[in-house]
């Protein structure tokens, strides 16, 4: 709510697809302002200068420059990380790429399967300082920046059973009931029964909360 009543979200949009950027465009919710598009290296990283928007959505593997690809356009803004943030997105889930574009400094990772609604919601968070990434995606990076499990809050975690645990971390990875119910050989009323149980005792309303609460608690 209060995302609409404050200044829009100043966006670029860096793919190298026309028609791409033109549905993302148009699936954007309201408070995002699109600013400019970019479909190469050398093109991103002179709009991006120019404009200075609050989020560029970058195609991780945009053709164009010395060695291809978003993360390219982040090395070349490098000064400008402090005040633009960058949001990749990608249709690879592949560790390599996600670590690749995190290491050199993007906010968040999404895949292009995620949904208007989804990715609007992604752009207020990462424009507001949030880190974001689809759910399977977080634990390529809590295991390649070397994030401990110690740290987490157990007063939290001691509201939950050790099953009801396990197929939390599973959801907030993103498997689907019915994955869960298979990963560990219980039905999907069951998956269903201890998502409502999560969900209540942790105060979340949906999978995507709880997605974001395990990754800032290091539990994927």
């Amino acid at each position: 709510m209060t995302e609409n009543m404050s200044a829009p979200v100043r966006v670029v949009i860096v793919d190298d697809h026309a028609i791409f950027r033109s549905g993302l465009k148009t699936d954007l919710q309201d408070g995002i302002d699109v600013v400019g598009e970019a479909g190469t290296v050398d093109e991103a990283v002179e709009v991006v200068t120019r404009e200075m928007p609050d989020v560029v959505l970058l195609d991780v593997h945009l053709p164009g420059g010395l060695g291809g690809g978003g993360r390219e356009v982040i090395n070349r803004c490098a000064a400008l990380l402090g005040q633009v943030r960058f949001l990749a997105l990608s249709v690879s889930d592949a560790a390599s790429d996600v670590v690749s574009v995190i290491r050199a400094g993007a906010r968040g990772y999404v895949t292009k399967s995620i949904s208007g609604e989804e990715i609007s919601s992604a752009v207020h968070r990462v424009a507001g300082g949030d880190a974001v990434f689809s759910p399977r995606l977080a634990g390529f990076v809590l295991d390649a920046f070397g994030t401990a499990v110690e740290d987490i809050a157990d007063d939290e975690l001691d509201k939950l059973s050790s099953r009801e645990l396990e197929v939390m971390r599973l959801i907030a990875r993103g498997y689907s009931y019915k994955e869960v119910a298979k990963e560990l050989f219980i039905s999907i009323k069951t998956v269903e029964t201890h998502v409502s149980a999560v969900l209540r005792k942790l105060q979340l309303s949906n999978r995507y909360e709880l997605s974001r609460w395990a990754a800032e608690r290091r539990l994927l």
